[in-house]
């Protein structure tokens, strides 16, 4: 978001959004309001996630995610949800998990400052999940 991040690594986000699906904080926050099934995967780091999260997410750290996805989603078409603090490191994610073969995965943008910032609801838990 409004961080200085590098260009290196803002090209590669930039790449993996011009392959993915996006969605906003809204879109995500209707979604859930409707009652759809969907899996909701924070891929912020431990520290991250223990200072709160969006209820109900599951934590797959991004430098796990490829390793462990298909031990809690073995299919593939499992819809899924991956957020960040912003948007950047989930839409890398993203872009890994749909070259793996998962092809109903998005990104949200924003993520979950943008959450937190819309006076959502989050849970605090020092327990990763």
């Amino acid at each position: 978001m409004a961080k200085n991040h590098s260009p290196r690594f803002l090209e590669i986000v930039n790449e993996a959004r011009g392959q993915i699906t996006e969605c906003t904080v809204q879109d995500v926050a209707a979604r859930r309001d409707r009652g759809e099934a969907f899996q909701l995967v924070d891929v912020r780091e431990d520290h991250e996630w223990e200072k709160g999260h969006l209820p109900g997410a599951t934590h797959l750290g991004k430098g796990i995610i490829e390793r462990d996805v298909e031990k809690h989603f073995p299919d593939p078409a499992t819809p899924i949800v991956l957020y960040c603090g912003g948007g950047f490191r989930s839409a890398i994610a993203a872009k890994s998990l749909k070259q793996m073969g998962y092809t109903n995965v998005i990104s949200m943008d924003g993520g979950f400052t943008g959450w937190k910032n819309a006076g959502l609801p989050i849970e605090v838990s020092g327990a990763g999940g």
